[in-house]
């Protein structure tokens, strides 16, 4: 497309201080399109302070992160900023993530169903057992190089390791026992020992905390998976009961647990402050 005419320098001054009115403005818009010359002669009339304004605007606007579903959720329960984007970053925060827990749990609580008519009480067992384990897969990919995209970045951060830690650490158990709960909603002969799984979970986070202090998180939530499915197995083998480390003593010995791994991190937060653990 060729132009057979170009805009006066008084008229391209008067567009760029905004002193041009609206229809000659439109005009010329449309013209400049089409005109390099006039685009030149454009360029020469704006201050450079305001292309490098306009410029960055329009970086701003283009550029800048869009928080996702969990950083939104975040800042409407008006978590800090900072604080939203370094949970948001969180393997195991992200919505894929929380869909496959929720997905799993389904169909554990369909296949529960589904089995208890022939063995109710295998059926609650494995319920319960994956359910307490929930959690500490989701803290296992929750902080530290090679699991965490973002570990460098939360390094990097003004906040304190094992505060970071501690913050993802509660996303991840708070998002783990919702999912959980509902899914043990659906559980057949619905009962007080459907709620089993509360405080092995909890005790497994602290000690997968706890552990943290001397090893990597992933290492640390194997180990403690690896225990708690041998305990459960050694309980269920030895006193005949599939569901005994659900009884009451269980339950007590998850509380110790929780108290004394709680000890542990109080006297060794630290050591998040020199690099995660090896």
């Amino acid at each position: 497309m060729t132009t057979t005419w170009h805009a006066d320098p008084p008229t391209l001054e008067a567009y760029a201080t905004g002193a041009l009115d609206d229809v000659r403005a439109s005009s010329l818009e449309a013209h400049l399109l089409a005109c390099g010359t006039c685009r030149d002669g454009l360029a020469a009339s704006v201050p450079a302070a305001s292309l490098d304004r306009m410029w960055h605007e329009v970086v701003v606007s283009l550029d800048a992160p869009r928080p996702g579903l969990v950083e939104r959720a975040l800042l409407a329960l008006r978590v800090p900023e900072h604080a939203a984007r370094l949970l948001a970053a969180t393997p195991s925060l992200r919505l894929s993530w929380l869909l496959a827990e929720a997905v799993a749990l389904g169909f554990a609580a369909l296949a529960a169903n589904v089995a208890s008519g022939n063995d109710a009480d295998l059926a609650r067992f494995l319920f319960l057992v994956f359910a307490a384990l929930l959690p500490v897969a989701g803290i296992a990919v929750a902080f530290g190089p090679g699991v965490d995209p973002a570990y460098e970045i939360g390094a990097a951060a003004p906040m304190r390791a094992d505060v970071l830690l501690a913050m993802r650490a509660c996303a991840v158990l708070t998002t783990s026992l919702v999912i959980t709960g509902c899914a043990a909603l659906a559980m057949p002969g619905l009962d007080a020992i459907a709620a089993a799984w509360l405080l092995p979970s909890l005790g497994l986070t602290f000690v997968t905390l706890a552990l943290g202090t001397w090893w990597r998180p992933f290492v640390a939530a194997s180990a403690a998976a690896l225990g708690w499915v041998a305990i459960v197995s050694i309980a269920a083998v030895a006193s005949q009961d599939r569901l005994a480390a659900f009884r009451p003593v269980a339950q007590a010995a998850c509380l110790a647990a929780i108290v004394v791994s709680a000890a542990v991190l109080a006297r060794r937060h630290t050591v998040f402050e020199e690099g995660i653990v090896t």
